[in-house]
């Protein structure tokens, strides 16, 4: 299994971004994939998971609805829509995805969000 995330980049306040997550491999053993972020000096936090075959949703409060997290089975990409980005959504972004019976974690390497005033 493979994820790789693009999308990062440098916007202002109040801008937007969509963040991409590629998965590769087997896929359909997945129950959930998610966005994680982590700053500097921080923990890894959970920003937004979504069930795969349910399609139901879960947010941190932080970034309930300026945030969108979507997910395109066919395609098995995974995305996460940003909008009203603020300067403390600072952080690099993870692409999580996690083995149904399991729960093994995958992650992807990261892509860089930074958001200025």
């Amino acid at each position: 299994v493979q994820l790789v995330e693009s999308g990062g980049g440098l916007v202002r306040t109040g801008g937007s971004l969509r963040l991409a997550c590629a998965a590769s491999g087997i896929t359909g053993k997945f129950n959930d994939m998610a966005w994680y972020r982590q700053a500097p000096g921080n923990w890894r936090e959970l920003v937004a998971r979504i069930i795969i075959e349910s399609g139901d949703t879960k947010y941190a409060d932080s970034v309930k609805g300026r945030f969108t997290i979507s997910l395109d089975k066919a395609k098995n990409m995974l995305y996460l829509q940003m909008d009203s980005l603020k300067p403390e959504d600072k952080a690099i972004y993870h692409c999580n995805a996690r083995e149904r019976r399991t729960w093994y974690n995958f992650w992807g390497q990261g892509t860089q969000v930074a958001v200025s005033s």
